[in-house]
């Protein structure tokens, strides 16, 4: 059985991308081959112009793992300067304190750290060596709102200083929000790859929904509109999935009773979520 097949593409120097799938849709081996953990039974990877297990042990690499790789009997700071020493140069600690979040749980033993706060650890640690490239493997994970929104705040600084940044994340928003580019794998092949906002827009979809007080009328005529892919209703609502939103918002308002009219747009989580669905054999957008 093959983890990945077919997968092919390149990141440029100081781009952001998201890399997302299903559980099972090789994220976590693409992620280990980068790394050079493990190696390619077929065709090469090539990571800062050298070999994966090269660039990360020279320290071009910083990864942010989800599990392992502390020490749980240490403390954080202990942490820092044990990772530190491996360094001929490092990033100054009160810097990497400060950027991950850390000051308040020095002094804490990692074993007694919260999920979020190893994570806050992690994310330490991958900048210690001052990489050039960032692997976030779901960074965010067991952190609380207000740790996540410090996090990307952070993530936002080091992209502004030309860091490339990989990262995979079930929270799509984050995606969304701070990814430039979006790599979907489905079953181990590249089912997407190109702009966030390609990606979001690849199945170009609005929803329309409308009130009707008074029910919805029996001669109502939505569905012989253009673009309705489908629609539901209740005894005083609608909700209409359509391509071509402007025409049949038009109808709503002047040939009907409907009120309280919105659109939504499609989001990157409607994108995942029907590509996730599809057949592999469909690539960019």
């Amino acid at each position: 059985m093959r983890a990945l097949h077919d997968v092919s593409f390149s990141i440029q120097q100081g781009e952001i991308v998201g890399l997302l799938g299903t559980n099972g849709a090789g994220k976590t081996t693409l992620l280990d081959l980068i790394l050079g953990l493990t190696t390619p039974t077929s065709g090469s990877i090539s990571v800062l112009g050298a070999s994966p297990s090269h660039a990360s042990k020279s320290g071009r690499i910083g990864a942010v793992m989800q599990t392992g790789g502390l020490l749980p009997e240490i403390t954080v700071k202990e942490t820092l300067e044990l990772l530190g020493a491996a360094f001929p140069v490092h990033r100054p600690y009160k810097e990497i304190i400060e950027r991950a979040n850390l000051g308040s749980i020095l002094s804490r033993r990692v074993g007694k750290c919260s999920g979020g706060e190893q994570q806050r650890l992690r994310f330490g640690l991958a900048l210690l060596g001052d990489p050039e490239v960032l692997l976030l493997d779901e960074p965010t994970a067991g952190m609380d709102a207000g740790a996540r929104r410090h996090f990307w705040e952070a993530m936002h600084e080091e992209a502004s200083a030309g860091r490339t940044i990989l990262l995979t994340t079930h929270y799509l928003e984050e995606a969304d929000t701070f990814a430039q580019r979006i790599i979907m794998l489905n079953r181990g092949e590249i089912q997407a790859d190109g702009s966030t906002e390609e990606i979001r827009n690849a199945n170009a979809t609005r929803t329309i929904r409308a009130s009707f007080p008074n029910g919805i009328p029996d001669n109502l005529e939505t569905e012989s509109f253009p673009g309705v892919l489908y629609q539901e209703h209740t005894d005083t609502g609608l909700s209409i999935t359509t391509r071509d939103s402007d025409a049949l918002a038009r109808y709503l308002l002047t040939e009907t009773t409907a009120r309280d009219i919105t659109i939504s747009g499609h989001s990157l989580e409607d994108s995942f979520m029907e590509l996730s669905n599809a057949s592999p054999d469909t690539t960019t957008p």
